[in-house]
């Protein structure tokens, strides 16, 4: 697919997270703006209860997959900020950026490239990730991507990686990694990643794959000196294992 010239203040492509019916579409910035998205004739803002966010680099909207799938392209509509007062807040003009999207198909075959532990590394896994070149269907992202959550400048490898590969062109599936869970900023992690309901394990569907997408956590003891006393992975594993048991007591809506 031709990708075309990303606008001013765009760090990246879009990135396409597939999570549950929806997807989250996920765009960095240099500066603040605030962004939505128009796929046909429906418009998505990234929001707070209705007010449109833009104290961040990150930027997430959320839309249902069905929409995007039938349309086969979205746009990215954004304006940067120049004063945000409280009254007459002032932006500067719209800049837009149009990409065709491709569905995963609904049976058969798919092509599906999957990366871990890239660990800020991004030239490489890129170009690793071009092997199916527009063929590709799904990317999956399977933790440790990020180096560490010590610095929040390093979550930008994973909109970066995934970007880089897909053109935000297709889905993209992300698992965190217990390196991920390391640092100060390991609690801020889920404003850069998809979640669902607050949470960083759930299902997905997207044409013929479902997915179950878990979190272990770390990979020692939550009493490893390691971590000083700031996990608590055991608990969080139990949770996620009676979610296990819901998904398969709703199997038939799964």
């Amino acid at each position: 697919m031709i990708t075309p010239t990303l606008p001013e203040y765009m760090l990246t492509y879009p990135t396409v997270f597939a999570v549950g019916d929806q997807y989250q579409i996920f765009m960095p910035f240099s500066d603040e703006v605030i962004v939505w998205i128009k796929v046909g004739e429906h418009t998505y803002y990234d929001h707070c209860n209705g007010v449109l966010r833009s104290r961040t680099n990150m930027h997430r909207v959320t839309l249902p997959m069905r929409v995007l799938d039938e349309a086969k392209e979205y746009t990215v509509v954004y304006r940067k900020m120049i004063d945000r007062a409280p009254y007459f807040p002032k932006s500067e003009d719209e800049r837009t950026l149009t990409l065709p999207f491709k569905p995963i198909k609904d049976d058969g075959d798919i092509n599906l490239y999957h990366i871990s532990d890239a660990h800020n590394l991004v030239a490489e896994p890129v170009a690793c990730g071009q092997f199916f070149g527009d063929e590709l269907d799904l990317l999956v992202l399977n933790g440790d991507i990020p180096n560490h959550s010590g610095d929040v400048r390093n979550f930008n490898a994973i909109c970066e990686i995934a970007a880089g590969i897909t053109g935000g062109h297709c889905p993209v599936a992300f698992a965190r990694g217990n390196h991920d869970t390391r640092g100060i900023h390991a609690e801020d992690m889920p404003n850069y990643i998809p979640i669902k309901d607050g949470k960083t394990y759930y299902t997905f569907r997207a044409g013929c794959v479902w997915g179950l997408l878990m979190d272990c956590g770390e990979d020692k003891p939550d009493s490893c000196a390691e971590y000083g006393y700031t996990i608590c992975f055991h608990d969080f594993r139990l949770e996620e294992s009676e979610f296990i048991k819901s998904v398969i007591a709703n199997a038939d809506k799964e």
